[in-house]
């Protein structure tokens, strides 16, 4: 592996995050928030670093081996956090463990914050944080690659470590060209958004943030008590129909553009997405009206906002659901699970996994009844092959270790168990609010230093999937040597 190259591709990367950072810094000086030489010294650490890479590396090889565009994928997100937490630490707002915390969940788009009084912080700050969720969102790889010329011609593996999902499905057979495409949908929804929120009573700037951490499926908010702030139903509706559409698959999107509606219903997937949130949501809303005596119209609001929130890991909060019946927290702890389609900004196993799970049981079952006969898994008409089967039930078996082990972290550290299980597959999930200490009207801050820390490699497996930060952590990965 050449690390030159590798410097040489970051150094590219962090020239647009110093140039990103210009955007707080021209809204600091509109604001006059006391917050301009935050955003200068930030944006100019960042171009040093910067050009401290591009002096280190060069461009020589012709196109990025495997193992070079995975190395730039994990330190691209590494470096991109480290720079996006100055702001908080030169503000003096957070501590170093604090302001790492903040900008793991602003980039995974996890949406965990330990930050509190969000209601008086200066505005360029918050716009920070919601453009490190708006730019994870969709993924800075991904949206490195659509706006950037790059190194090499094999960009293709750095997107493969970073987008989700057990297929990388393209739309477009150059993947610059796909990139643009879905970077530019990508704007479209959020200043759709935008506008859409702006007409249901919050002002410009708040309208542009939601409109952003809504599209991204984050759930930043500009204030501590999330959506319940508004208490305002069209609203809530609106966010609803922005969270769902955010989860979606975005590739699928851009063939209905082309192709009408019907693509929509040929696509597996999405029918089972739409399917488990309108299960979910008539399941809580009954429970809601039989064991809390609500109307079904005020039942109908809390349960579809919060279940399309929790399900494509958009967590934002517009009740209290710590307060529901069991019945109704037992179904958004297995939405967390699920989260959002695959080649969608949600977090989660993506729900390709989990109806691919589903027909590859069904099939086994129908085999141990008649082993002569020969059964093969189908998804959205095509066949789906016995390696992309062994790969979904690989990820399966490792996300579930993974939730019990960093779940045993924090019961070690001091959390109660139901706690700690409901933060570990919040943090892996990308999900935000989780339940108990962590929960719908609480934050991350009162969690102990141990468990912010381990929840920062946590927050970071889930958004690269597991396979691409095990790969990073292995010695032999960054040994020089040939093969990959």
């Amino acid at each position: 592996m050449d690390m030159r190259v590798v410097a040489f591709v970051l150094s590219k990367l962090l020239l647009a995050e110093a140039v990103i950072l210009l955007l707080p810094l021209g809204l600091s000086l509109a604001a006059r928030d006391g917050m301009t030489w935050v955003f200068s010294v930030a944006a100019m650490l960042t171009g040093l670093v910067a050009f401290g890479c591009k002096t280190y590396g060069h461009t020589h090889a012709a196109s990025l081996t495997m193992r070079e565009g995975i190395a730039i994928t994990g330190l691209g997100w590494l470096l991109a956090v480290s720079m996006g937490m100055t702001p908080y630490l030169l503000g003096g707002w957070l501590g170093p463990l604090d302001a790492v915390f903040e900008s793991i969940s602003g980039f995974t788009g996890t949406g965990a914050t330990v930050m509190t009084g969000l209601d008086f912080l200066p505005p360029s700050l918050l716009f920070w944080r919601m453009m490190t969720n708006w730019f994870g969102g969709l993924g800075i790889i991904v949206i490195f690659i659509a706006i950037l010329p790059q190194t090499g011609q094999s960009t293709v593996y750095m997107y493969n470590a970073e987008t989700t999902g057990p297929s990388k499905d393209r739309v477009l057979p150059r993947l610059r060209d796909m990139t643009r495409i879905l970077f530019s949908m990508y704007v479209c929804f959020t200043a759709i958004a935008a506008v859409v929120f702006l007409l249901c009573g919050m002002s410009p700037l708040i309208a542009v943030m939601h409109a952003m951490s809504a599209i991204s499926t984050c759930g930043f908010s500009t204030f501590d008590s999330s959506a319940m702030n508004f208490d305002n139903w069209p609203l809530e509706t609106c966010m609803t129909l922005f969270m769902i559409l955010g989860g979606g698959n975005f590739g699928l999107y851009y063939r209905v553009w082309h192709k009408g509606l019907w693509v929509l219903r040929q696509n597996t997937e999405f029918r089972a997405y739409l399917g488990i949130e309108l299960g979910a949501m008539l399941l809580i809303a009954a429970n809601l009206i039989f064991a809390l005596d609500m109307t079904p119209s005020e039942a109908w609001r809390y349960a579809s906002f919060q279940v399309s929130s929790i399900s494509t890991t958009a967590g934002f909060v517009s009740a209290d659901y710590e307060r529901w019946p069991i019945f109704s927290q037992g179904i958004l702890l297995l939405l967390m699970f699920g989260g959002g389609c695959a080649g969608s900004t949600a977090g989660g196993m993506k729900i390709a996994r989990i109806v691919l799970l589903f027909k590859q049981a069904w099939r086994i079952v129908h085999q141990k009844l008649r082993p002569q006969r020969i059964l093969t898994v189908h998804m959205d008409g095509q066949c789906v092959d016995d390696e992309t089967l062994l790969r979904v039930g690989e990820f399966f078996f490792l996300y579930m270790v993974f939730i019990v082990f960093f779940a045993l972290l924090y019961t070690w550290d001091g959390l109660e168990v139901f706690d700690a299980i409901g933060v570990s597959v919040s943090a892996i999930g990308n999900v935000g609010p989780a339940f108990g200490i962590a929960g719908a009207t609480q934050n991350f801050a009162a969690l102990p230093d141990f468990t912010k820390f381990a929840l920062c490699f946590e927050m970071l497996m889930g958004r690269l999937e597991i396979f691409t930060f095990i790969a990073l952590l292995r010695p032999a990965f960054w040994r020089r040597r040939s093969g990959w």
